[in-house]
């Protein structure tokens, strides 16, 4: 078994009512520290899924998922939510951040709940805010901000408590192409640094950023390739 993720034999299904609806069928995946993968699928064909079950926000019906070293198929709800908060950092489609903070105070959030001084908090607020170009608008409220500024922050702030995995999901969703390309760009300097960042996205123009796509289809994965990544100018 190698790799940050190890997925063996994923099952997941619905209830309605009595009957099962199958979701996942059966996935095996490793993902290995560092990696840049971008999942892609049609709707309906279980990426969303499988991006929940990775980030430890759905559970499985069936099947092995072990998260740099960890067997979280087996985890109760408040040992998931430790792992959440401690190994994985999302960056949403949609921001989500707190209108009336910072920039430093929204990125700052998650360590409230690990229990980090305040001035620890924003040492390491600061800090993430540097990683993606940002340190100089850390007192600007989010209206204060554009929309590639805003994202920024929410990945700042998903890269504060240090975590294994980067988890997005349709990060560029909301942004224009410009935007977007900046905000892929930053990914790419975090991948680069050292992070494992898996993407979710419906956009081939977006996964063209990562250096292995897996599609997935009706639940299982269709194709599994590495591609040329793109180089980026710093």
């Amino acid at each position: 078994m190698s790799g940050i993720i190890h997925l063996e034999n994923i099952q997941k299904s619905y209830f309605m009512g009595a009957q099962a609806i199958p979701v996942l069928k059966g996935l095996s995946l490793d993902i290995h520290k560092n990696e840049y993968v971008a999942l892609m699928g049609p709707s309906g064909s279980g990426k969303s899924t499988l991006m929940n079950i990775l980030g430890c926000l759905d559970t499985l019906t069936d099947g092995k998922y072990v998260l740099n070293g960890k067997d979280v198929s087996k985890m109760s709800d408040d040992e998931l939510a430790e792992v959440r908060n401690k190994e994985i950092g999302f960056v949403f489609q949609q921001f989500n951040l707190l209108p009336r903070l910072s920039a430093a105070e929204n990125v700052a959030l998650p360590l409230i709940y690990a229990g980090i001084s305040k001035k620890d908090r924003m040492e390491r607020a600061l800090e993430a805010l540097g990683k993606v170009g940002l340190a100089d608008r850390s007192h600007h409220k989010s209206n204060e901000l554009s929309g590639g500024q805003i994202q920024r922050v929410a990945i700042a702030r998903a890269l504060v408590n240090r975590p294994s995995i980067l988890l997005a999901d349709e990060p560029t969703g909301n942004l224009d192409t410009k935007t977007s390309k900046e905000v892929m760009e930053i990914f790419g300097q975090i991948q680069a640094a050292g992070n494992t960042v898996i993407l979710v996205t419906h956009e081939e123009d977006i996964a063209a950023y990562a250096k292995r796509v897996v599609r997935l289809r009706d639940g299982v994965i269709e194709s599994d390739t590495l591609q040329e990544q793109r180089i980026f100018a710093h």
